[in-house]
């Protein structure tokens, strides 16, 4: 694991700042504490180490397995079978793989989730991973939690209804449901695979089997005995008919593909105040000296009251600088690379947890943490926010504009490294470079 310094040495190597102005020298330093070890705690093999059998064994502490052991768990999970030692206390588990969650398969995809059920700590966000094949439909439906998507890949058709009676219907990349609006999604025909993405709630008690369904609300109501009801007061001619409405869910089945041209699709032009699809893949990326992000929040995208959230890539070698979130539970969902995540969550407890593409970590607010990547190429995440802002802040700019000689006497850092501290906030940091 990275140890203060380490990380400062990074993140101060890649920008230029103008040298301080003069002040006196802190005087000798005489700790009421041992200094911090400056060990890095590197990681002590990957998942695709070769030739290598992981044992719990770190520098002189720990022993070999003497029972069974399960060598790929534990390939992926190295910084829990052998933690770093800054490692300390009770922190509970923030990992969960969507490898290991139950998949409901249906005719024309699947869907698999993430709730308080899987990962108890995330209290505030749950997640769904859902596949849809081409022309595919996720059974029109509302709920009670706010909504938030994202496209793996391919592309989706989406409508939605306001309580005023507008209509919104366009293809997503990004999108948003706002609680109890009924909507809909089904897979375009645009790649021969039809669609795969991710459905963010705004409840970590969400279950995508607790939905309000348009087949069983019409069943469960007494709809197909509509027509019967209505005679002694219109014709049989005239009475809509509601005899063939299926008496279980569909949640998933197949359809035919929606038009290519979504305004042929469109019963009514669209008229809502908002639009609930944002072109993500049309905002540039915010380079940073060790990978880039792009955030969207309701001030991009305002219908996005409930949800926010940021897609962060990271070069080999670099890492999300240490932050943390004033408010906002973070919801992290690695979409391709490996990381590990250290999180501080206050007095003295810490641990860290090591992911691969498909993996969701939650960090509760105020919890301080990094995400390194530890592979060999580009790390690429999301992080998804119960907020409609996007807020974060750095330890790196926070000490640089602290006070020098408060700084010193917390840390005793000498005025090179203080001068070397970023005033700017950079949310991605590059591989540390050599301080002449």
């Amino acid at each position: 694991m990275w140890s203060l310094l380490s990380f400062l040495a990074i993140a101060s190597s890649v920008v230029a700042v103008p040298a301080p102005s003069a002040s006196s020298a802190a005087p000798a330093a005489t700790p009421t504490v041992p200094y911090a070890s400056e060990d890095p705690n590197y990681p002590l093999w990957t998942e695709g180490s070769v030739g290598v059998t992981p044992e719990p064994i770190r520098g002189q502490l720990g022993a070999t397995i003497l029972g069974p052991q399960n060598i790929p768990m534990e390939l992926q999970n190295s910084d829990t079978l052998a933690p770093p030692t800054t490692d300390n206390g009770a922190v509970a588990s923030f990992k969960w793989p969507f490898s290991l969650s139950h998949n409901r398969l249906q005719s024309g995809g699947w869907a698999r989730e993430q709730s308080i059920k899987q990962m108890p700590v995330a209290t505030d966000l749950a997640g769904v991973n859902m596949r849809l094949e081409v022309g595919a439909i996720r059974e029109m439906h509302w709920h009670t939690d706010g909504e938030w998507a994202y496209v793996l890949s391919g592309d989706l058709r989406v409508s939605c209804l306001t309580p005023d009676g507008q209509v919104y219907l366009n293809d997503v990349i990004f999108g948003t449901f706002p609680p109890g609006y009924p909507h809909s999604i089904q897979a375009k025909n645009t790649t021969a695979d039809g669609a795969e993405f991710l459905l963010i709630f705004d409840s970590g008690a969400f279950s995508e089997d607790s939905t309000f369904l348009l087949t069983l609300s019409m069943y469960r109501t007494g709809w197909p005995m509509f027509p019967k009801k209505c005679l002694p007061r219109t014709s049989k001619s005239t009475c809509p008919r509601f005899d063939h409405i299926p008496s279980e869910e569909l949640y998933i089945f197949p359809g035919n593909p929606p038009p290519d041209d979504v305004y042929t699709d469109m019963v009514v032009p669209n008229d809502t105040p908002v639009a609930y699809t944002f072109a993500m893949s049309q905002v540039a990326s915010t380079p940073a000296p060790g990978g880039s992000y792009k955030i969207v929040d309701s001030r991009t995208f305002p219908a996005a009251t409930t949800i926010c959230g940021a897609e962060v890539t990271v070069e080999v070698g670099g890492m999300r600088e240490l932050h943390w979130h004033p408010t906002e539970p973070e919801w992290t969902y690695f979409v391709a690379g490996s990381a590990r995540i250290t999180v501080y969550a206050s007095s003295s407890n810490a641990q860290t947890f090591d992911f691969q593409a498909g993996d969701i970590a939650y960090i509760p607010p105020s919890y301080g943490h990094y995400i390194e990547n530890t592979g060999n190429s580009t790390l690429r995440f999301l992080e998804i926010f119960r907020s409609a802002l996007f807020q974060d802040f750095s330890l790196n700019q926070w000490l640089a504009l602290t006070p020098p000689e408060l700084v010193k006497a917390h840390l005793n850092l000498d005025d090179a490294t203080i001068a070397r501290l970023s005033k700017v906030k950079q949310p991605v940091v590059g591989p540390a470079q050599p301080v002449a």
